[in-house]
């Protein structure tokens, strides 16, 4: 039992806060050594039989989470592993290659953190940013990390082991830099409560400048009709614009004309044009020739419009009430009074309502497109436990397994809304090679058992741990017949 924290003096407190600093870091070593030891465990290669001949395992092989010289893993494993903490298989990958970087890789770092005297979290950054260096290099940055993690800020610490990752291997560094340009990319972050998304793009810097300049002149015209609005505002309405080809190109004509102050307003973009160029009288957002302008204005520009189909789940209730919110795929809940600014500059067609409660069934293996539209709708994704991905690029399974020998009409082995789920192709492949078994016991609602014996129930509302036994009685409830156990 702890003390109760108002019975201690300022003194004690301070001793406290130290205390419950370094348990947590013990406990966070605690947790990485016990993935390390499940990684010994499954630490010998499958396609290997005892003679040393190959014995192949369906789907299993060996792979290396972790960089140069840490030991390989089976790649069943990982997925029961993950269960049992309750995280994510991505997650809890990650977090295997961190600790066997350490343990194999930067030694005197994982011994700073097994005394309790360093943040975990910085040594596994570490870990992941020095991945690619080769075994007999990253001790440089092993030595220089070990020194300082316990007694320096952790922005400090990772200061230090960037620039020790490029002394390590200088060539590698310029290497990978230049591999980094096929890495460009523009990503999308979550929707927020308030609806709001963050767009990253990591793009060529020239182009980051052309496009800075064309939101700069997109705010200057928009200024006037947003008063109140602070210069980050205006410019991330001006990105809107940037979605909507057509209305940003008819803004642009309706104001081609720049003003003096306009053709030569200083966007302070930082781009050098080196010794002796000549500052560019106009931006790109304002270059049109005269005759262009003219062809562009008469044009019909509503071909510009990006086509898209946006699905929005509502519940029937909602559609009584202002106040109501419905939840729009790739964006989140979002007001039932916003959905008219989110489509109101749209050519809008609207699809019949899907009636989820609806049986749709085949005799054929394969699902057809309208199942698998109705299986999506209903789970939302994944159904695997404690999947994080909603995407709709998914294999889609029988929970049941498929019987090919079996009569077609059979429950046990028909296709159809009542034996189909989604799953990621990695998760796909363990249920059907690595021992895991899955049954659907009602709409949208699934328990699992694994190759050791844990079980879940994943349903409507999220998943749930549940004890083995009621586990096997599900599983063995006769076709056609759902058991709802407390």
């Amino acid at each position: 039992m702890h003390e109760p924290l108002l019975d201690l003096d300022p003194a004690a407190l301070l001793a406290a806060a130290s205390d419950v600093v370094r348990a947590r870091r013990l406990a966070e070593v605690r947790d990485l050594e016990v993935l390390a030891q499940w990684a010994a465990l499954h630490s010998s290669d499958p396609t290997e039989g005892p003679d040393g001949r190959t014995a192949r395992r369906l789907g299993d092989v060996l792979v290396h989470p972790g960089g140069d010289g840490t030991p390989g893993v089976q790649d069943f494993c990982l997925g029961e592993i993950a269960l049992a903490r309750g995280t994510g298989v991505t997650a809890t990958t990650n977090a295997m290659a961190d600790v066997l970087d350490l343990q194999h890789r930067l030694p005197r770092t994982w011994a700073v953190l097994c005394a309790g005297e360093a943040e975990v979290f910085i040594a596994r950054r570490v870990a992941k940013l020095s991945r690619h260096l080769p075994a007999e290099q990253v001790g440089l940055v092993d030595a220089a990390v070990a020194r300082i993690i316990a007694h320096e800020a952790g922005g400090r610490v990772l200061a230090v082991a960037e620039a020790k990752i490029i002394e390590a291997d200088p060539a590698l560094h310029d290497e990978r830099a230049e591999a980094e340009r096929a890495r460009r990319y523009v990503g999308l972050g979550r929707t927020d409560e308030f609806g709001l998304r963050t767009v990253i793009a990591r793009i060529e810097a020239g182009d980051a400048v052309w496009v800075a300049a064309t939101l700069e002149r997109v705010a200057e015209i928009l200024a006037p009709t947003h008063p109140h609005a602070s210069a980050d505002e205006l410019r991330a309405i001006a990105f809107g614009f940037l979605a909507r080809p057509a209305e940003l190109l008819e803004l642009l004509l309706a104001h081609g004309e720049p003003t003096d102050d306009q053709a030569t307003l200083d966007l302070d973009l930082d781009l050098d044009l080196g010794d002796g160029a000549e500052e560019p009288a106009l931006s790109r957002a304002l270059a049109f020739p005269a005759d262009l302008l003219d062809a562009l204005r008469a044009a019909d520009l509503s071909a510009l419009a990006p086509k898209a189909v946006l699905y929005v789940h509502l519940h029937e209730a909602a559609l009584g009430g202002s106040d109501a919110v419905a939840r729009a795929e790739g964006l989140g809940p979002v007001p039932v009074a916003a959905l008219a600014g989110l489509l109101g500059r749209t050519c809008l067609t609207v699809r019949p309502v899907r009636d989820l409660s609806s049986r749709v069934r085949s005799t054929a293996y394969e699902h057809p497109e309208s199942l698998k539209e109705q299986t999506y709708l209903r789970t939302a994704g994944d159904y695997w436990p404690y999947a994080a991905s909603t995407s709709r690029r998914v294999d889609y399974d029988h929970p049941t397994p498929y019987d090919d020998t079996g009569p077609p009409d059979s429950p046990s082995c028909q296709t159809g809304s009542h034996n189909s789920g989604p799953l990621g192709r990695r998760h796909h492949r363990w249920k059907t090679h690595a021992g895991y078994r899955s049954r659907q016991c009602g709409d949208s609602r699934y328990v699992w058992l694994t190759p050791h014996g844990l079980a879940f129930l994943v349903d409507h509302l999220g998943t749930h741990r549940i004890d083995p036994e009621k586990a096997r009685a599900m599983f063995e409830a006769p076709p056609g017949v759902d058991l709802h156990l407390t």
